[in-house]
């Protein structure tokens, strides 16, 4: 039994709250369920919210007592980039991340450094779970991509169907992969497109509810297939969230 997790993008305490209104429970040995459910962060930990190094921190620590699973999304490839030393564009949030790590002492910025590559270096690029009923990736995969890792499947998992153009705030437009592609009968849960609530559309589940944009943090339980999500504490930005033409902007 799994809870998938939305984009969290630093909103530690929402993190928090959700992971307690899904019944799991935090001790010093780490975080249990007591009916042995695994959450499932589908990337974007980090970036625009307000403890990104605590996200880390903490998931890194669940993960690696193998209380919960992790794949990456766009802004972990970055941060995980700045961090082995690539030359990346210090925006789009990860400037906040920054912020964070160099006031941090020269000791705990190498750790933390440390814990974050560690994190990312042994995540697989998208999880396929239940005997691939499930599956868990970033920005979403098609379904006879599934199986596939190289260039062009990892390009899509982490950044999503982009055209090549971008949007009048610089940002890359996207295709509405779920609506376009043919689906098989994996249930494929991914984020990175923040809606107003949780997207259905066909066997794909976004569950990306901007929780940084002041909407929620949602989890899809699974397989209740059912939808659980905490409020977030920061301000309302409407026009980030994206709505459908097509009807399929709620459950």
């Amino acid at each position: 039994m799994y809870d998938v997790i939305g984009d969290v993008h630093g909103c530690r305490n929402e993190m928090h709250t959700l992971l307690r209104k899904l019944g799991y429970k935090q001790t010093e040995t780490g975080l249990y369920h007591p009916e042995s459910r695994i959450p499932v962060f589908l990337g974007d930990l980090t970036d625009r919210g307000p403890d990104s190094l605590g996200v880390i921190k903490d998931v890194s620590s669940w993960v690696k007592k193998q209380q919960a699973l992790y794949c990456p999304g766009n802004h972990c490839d970055k941060l995980y980039r700045f961090f082995i030393g690539r030359d990346v564009r210090i925006n789009n949030g990860l400037e906040t991340t920054i912020a964070e790590w160099e006031a941090l002492s020269p000791v705990e910025k190498q750790t933390s450094a440390a814990t974050f590559r560690n994190l990312y270096e042994n995540a697989p690029l998208y999880l396929m779970l239940d005997s691939d009923n499930l599956v868990v990736a970033h920005a979403g995969i098609r379904h006879k991509d599934l199986g596939r890792k190289d260039r062009k499947v990892k390009s899509f998992v982490l950044y999503g169907d982009v055209t090549g153009a971008k949007d009048k705030e610089g940002f890359p437009i996207r295709r509405d992969w779920p609506e376009i592609y043919p689906q098989g009968e994996n249930c494929i849960v991914y984020g990175h497109t923040p809606v107003i609530a949780p997207r259905i559309a066909g066997k794909t589940v976004n569950i990306d509810t901007g929780c940084v944009f002041g909407g929620a943090l949602t989890a899809f339980r699974y397989p209740e297939k059912t939808f659980v999500s905490a409020a977030s504490e920061m301000p309302r930005v409407p026009e980030k969230f994206k709505t459908f033409p097509d009807g399929k902007n709620e459950a």
